[in-house]
Parts: structure tokens; sequence; C-alpha cells
């Protein structure tokens, strides 16, 4: 245990110092566009709105990175208490589907699920989950390729999976993908990820909820499955 919180504090910093080298890359920008914007009098509006634009996405990219540092300093829900409420799952699944995005890799997203499953959580964190997961799923998914969703209850459980394609992630890799600041490439710069947190997040949340969370990979599949028990 010792030696396990040594290696998460250390991989903790090392996401200090990489998200505080990595701010300044976009402020740089921002602040260089918007210069650009205050003191050319005679850009053309074709040229301003790209400028806006890049602005617009640089600025965003920083409030990622500044949210990152709080999930950093916030990643404690051992003290978390729940505030349960019965919603209709099918329905908050839905809207994430029409409200899923498709991004710079073209992606479609479908969604199976029964109709009006009741299902008694915190909906707020268990949309997180739900939120961390689908990031997940776009992030590591081939481009043009497909995410789906699924969702199914039974008597004792509800099931929801959420399987993408993209490359297969190997055994060793797997076992630890709910580790906290634990990331698949820890050679990529945070443009390419976030801290690490997401997955370690979603799994203490349905585990809060006496349920599971696992995840297989496999002929360039990877599937993430959430077991939450009816209550």
């Amino acid at each position: 245990n010792a030696q396990v919180a040594k290696e998460n504090e250390q991989r903790k910093n090392d996401l200090i110092v990489y998200l505080a080298h990595d701010l300044k890359t976009p402020l740089t920008s921002v602040i260089g566009y918007l210069t650009l914007l205050r003191d050319e009098q005679e850009i053309s509006p074709q040229l301003r709105e790209k400028y806006l634009s890049i602005s617009l996405d640089k600025a965003e990219r920083l409030e990622e990175l500044i949210n990152e540092f709080f999930e950093i300093t916030r990643f404690n829900l051992s003290n978390i208490e729940l505030q349960f409420s019965r919603i209709n799952l099918t329905r908050m699944l839905e809207l994430k589907h029409k409200l899923f995005q498709l991004n710079e890799k073209q992606l479609q997203c479908t969604l199976t699920a029964a109709p009006d499953i009741m299902l008694k959580c915190d909906v707020n964190k268990l949309q997180r989950v739900f939120d961390n997961l689908l990031r997940n799923a776009v992030f590591y998914s081939f481009e043009g390729s497909e995410i789906s969703i699924t969702a199914e209850q039974s008597d004792l459980s509800t099931v929801v999976r959420f399987v993408n394609h993209g490359d297969t992630i190997p055994p060793e890799k797997l076992e630890r993908l709910f580790e906290q600041f634990f990331r698949l490439d820890p050679s990529r710069g945070t443009n390419n990820g976030g801290a690490g947190l997401g997955l370690a997040i979603a799994k203490q949340i349905t585990e809060l909820h006496g349920g599971s969370i696992t995840a297989k990979s496999e002929n360039e599949l990877i599937e993430f499955t959430v077991t939450i028990p009816v209550l």
C-alpha cells in the first residue's frame, strides 16, 4: 500500500508539472491573437473571424486544463454522501445521445435501451460516470467509427455498456485503467488527454452506488460495463 501510494503521488506530481507547462501554450495563443485583433485595424472580416475562433478554442482548452487542476485537488470521494432519487435512465441516456457532438473524428453514436428504465441513484454523480465514459470513448475511437450505448435491466441490476472502436488495450494496461492518475500513454501531453482521473472517479461513484464497473478490450473493440443494483 505504501508503494502504491508513493507511485500515485509521483504520478500526481508529474501531472501537475505537465499541466502547469501546458497552461502556457493556450494562454500565449489567446493573448497573441487578441493583441492582433486589438492592434490591427485593417483585418478582413474573414481573418477576424478566424482569429476569434482560434482564440475561443484556446480559451476553452485553457478552461479544461484549469478544471484538471481542480479535479486533482478535489479527488477524494470517500466522504461523499449520495443524494438518491428515482430517475428515468432511458431518458437520461436519450438526452446524452441527442447532445452527442460529432467532433473532428466524424463519430456516430447509437443508443439501444428498453423504454422507461427506472433507477434509484444519485443522478448528478451517475451522469458524471456516463460523461466520463463517453468522453473516454470519443478520445480513443478510430476516426469515422461508431460508439454504441446499450442499457438493460433485470430484477437484480441495471447494466449500461459503452463500446467503441479503437486500438486494443494491452492486458497489463487494462488492469490499471481505473487507477487514479493512470494514463494509457503517459508520454502524451495534456493536449491529448486528461489527468487520468475520469475512470478512477467513475469507478468510485459506481462503487458508492453498490455497483461495479469493468473494462475489456479485444479485436480493436473497447467496452466499459457499468452495473448498478436495483434498489
